[in-house]
Parts: structure tokens; C-alpha cells; sequence
């Protein structure tokens, strides 16, 4: 059981090539090593694993009750306007107790830009 209440969730497209996925997870390693391990997570749309499923279903049983998810994606549109949203609803109805909170797109937010 971990000891924090709140997990960031890292959610990219997904990709079958690793070296697609290398940057990805070089993000998601830095910032582990920044906020603590047990804090942030990478999830795939499709493609890859895990999926944003997996991973809230492993917070679920590490007793996390909110997963804070960026997508990282450069602009809005059909994923993160749409489908991402869809994602959060069927895990917060899946597991209850469970909060998801989804950020905008990356490349949309002030500090990257």
C-alpha cells in the first residue's frame, strides 16, 4: 500500500515501435525520480501497454483515491477532447472511491509553450 493519495498518470498515444515509446518514458522516469516512484505512472491509448485501464486498476488496489492524467499530446482534438474524457468516466465507474482528474493537452499548456 503506498502512501500517497494521488497518482500522475503520463497518457500518450501508444505506438508498436519502442524507440516512439523512448521518449515517453524518459519523461515518466524523470519526473518518478522527482515526485517518488510510487507517484506517476505511463499509460497508453493503444498500442502499447500498460493502458490507462491497468494502471487505475493497480492505484485502485495501492489504495490511490485520484489519478491525475496529462496527456501528452501537442493540441487538442478528438483523444483528448473525446476519448480521454470517456477513459476517466469508465474508471471512475469501475472503481469506486476512485477520482480522475484530466489535464489539457501539453502542448497547450502556457508552461510548455
Amino acid at each position: 500500500m503506498t502512501t500517497t493519495s494521488t497518482r500522475v498518470v503520463l497518457l500518450a498515444h501508444g505506438s508498436r515501435d519502442p524507440r516512439w515509446r523512448a521518449p515517453f518514458e524518459r519523461l515518466a522516469a524523470v519526473l518518478a525520480r522527482d515526485l517518488g516512484g510510487e507517484r506517476v505512472r505511463m499509460a497508453y491509448m493503444e498500442f502499447a501497454s500498460p493502458s490507462l485501464a491497468d494502471v487505475a486498476a493497480e492505484a485502485a488496489r495501492d489504495g490511490i483515491t485520484r489519478l491525475s492524467v496529462l496527456p501528452l499530446f501537442m493540441a487538442g482534438g478528438g483523444h483528448v477532447d473525446h476519448d480521454i474524457p470517456v477513459l476517466a468516466r469508465e474508471v471512475e465507474s469501475r472503481h469506486a472511491g476512485v477520482t480522475v482528474e484530466v489535464a489539457g493537452a501539453i502542448g497547450e499548456e502556457p508552461r510548455v509553450v
